[in-house]
């Protein structure tokens, strides 16, 4: 299904910020470039419909709302349905990868057309959500005295390419990253997930991210030093976060 017109997108969530409880900026971005997106996209908090739907299509727009406290949303089209949007949260800039370990994703949802419909869903559905687990990544934050991941963290880090890469030197966590398509670099302790399909790719990491939960083995993504964004029109642009995304 085709995506919305762009400047419907953007209208939408210019009322969305006069509508949403407390003060709000947005910032509508357009896309040239689909080898950015994993960078442009990599601090959404979503490990349902929104990374499903990042993950099997090629984003043309969005939007990032973001609220005078810092919160941030994240709007896209809904890849299936015309009348309905997507909007989820989006993680915490710059917080430590330990600090999202037992902590649920807020997963996004999908909301209707009709601004007033889809301010209720937001204010009710999601919102309540998201601060609830942006507060247990917060106070877990508080915590951390150690600047590095603990052992029972298992980093994937993005790669310009789109592919994923991590390192360990653990015979089970090596054996459950080969099942799920992981590729051993012979010259290293290095574990590769190609990239090229991307569905199949966020099915690999949810997979052995279940796998790995049941070893007692958290699973977080970050991206490597990134570029500036390619093709953006910023309205009030937010900072740019480096986004870890959690197993469940």
């Amino acid at each position: 299904m085709p995506d919305h017109d762009p400047d419907e997108l953007d209208s939408f969530a210019a009322i969305l910020t006069q509508l949403l409880p407390g003060a709000w900026t947005r910032e509508f971005r357009q896309h040239t470039a689909h080898d950015d997106q994993h960078f442009l996209t990599s601090d959404v908090w979503d490990m349902n419909q929104v990374a499903e739907a990042l993950a099997s299509r090629t984003l043309k727009h969005d939007v990032i709302l973001t609220r005078d406290d810092g919160l941030r949303l994240f709007l896209m089209d809904h890849p299936r349905h015309d009348e309905e949007f997507l909007v989820a949260s989006m993680a915490p800039a710059d917080t430590h990868a330990e600090a999202f370990r037992g902590v649920r994703e807020p997963d996004g949802i999908a909301i209707p057309a009709d601004p007033e419909q889809a301010t209720e869903a937001i204010t009710t559905g999601l919102l309540p959500r998201y601060e609830s687990a942006l507060a247990q990544v917060q106070d877990n934050a508080a915590r951390i005295t150690r600047p590095s991941a603990k052992p029972d963290t298992l980093v994937l880090t993005w790669t310009e390419t789109g592919d994923l890469s991590t390192t360990t030197e653990e015979p089970d966590v090596a054996e459950i990253l080969a099942r799920n398509g992981f590729v051993h670099e012979p010259d290293g302790k290095a574990y590769t997930l190609s990239g090229d399909d991307t569905a199949e790719q966020a099915r690999s990491v949810r997979t052995a991210g279940a796998q790995l939960t049941a070893l007692g083995v958290s699973l977080a993504l970050r991206h490597a030093p990134q570029r500036a964004p390619l093709g953006t029109a910023p309205v009030a642009a937010p900072p740019a976060p480096t986004r870890t995304v959690r197993s469940r």
